[in-house]
């Protein structure tokens, strides 16, 4: 694949990313978004520098301002508790990215993207934490915060991780092929 054509890819997945972040069930503190898919995606079908580097791109547009995150942008999103899982996107895709450079059957796929989200998660449950109970001085428990933050949004995640696994072949063929 050609750089300016991986660039090209690396910026459809920032888009996608962002798109992902309006088609949205709210649940809890946050809402269950698309993000991790494409994500997931980028990850997968663009390796683990140019997969990370889509969402450090997407992350990076939201924080000077573009209205890309669900609730908006710019800095002051810093301050907004769901902030650490758009941080966690950026780990999230190096992850499956790496962990699918060599082998992409879909128990690999599988497996790839549920460390993804474990980064995720090890990125945004602790940011939501700090912000709640820090900043906006809300006294919720860590465990209160894992349940509203993570584990309401698990099932919602093994449907998303199983749209990679099902759909992985075919998007590398084309990517492949054009």
């Amino acid at each position: 694949m050609t750089k300016t054509r991986t660039m090209s890819l690396a910026a459809l997945f920032a888009a996608l990313t962002a798109i992902g972040a309006f088609l949205q069930i709210p649940v809890g503190i946050t809402s269950i978004t698309l993000q991790f898919l494409f994500t997931s995606l980028a990850g997968l079908l663009l390796g683990a520098k140019w997969g990370a580097l889509s969402q450090l791109v997407y992350v990076i547009l939201g924080l000077v301002g573009l209205p890309v995150f669900t609730q908006g942008g710019g800095p002051g999103y810093l301050l907004q508790p769901s902030m650490g899982f758009l941080l966690g996107l950026i780990p999230a895709a190096w992850i499956v990215g790496r962990l699918t450079e060599q082998k992409r059957t879909h128990g690999r796929v599988i497996l790839a993207c549920l460390a993804g989200l474990a980064a995720l998660y090890a990125v945004g449950v602790p940011y939501m934490y700090a912000v709640l109970h820090l900043y906006l001085g809300r006294d919720m428990t860590l465990w209160a915060v894992v349940w509203s933050g993570m584990l309401i949004y698990l099932p919602g995640d093994a449907l998303k991780i199983a749209a990679v696994a099902a759909v992985s072949r075919p998007m590398l063929r084309a990517v492949k092929r054009a």
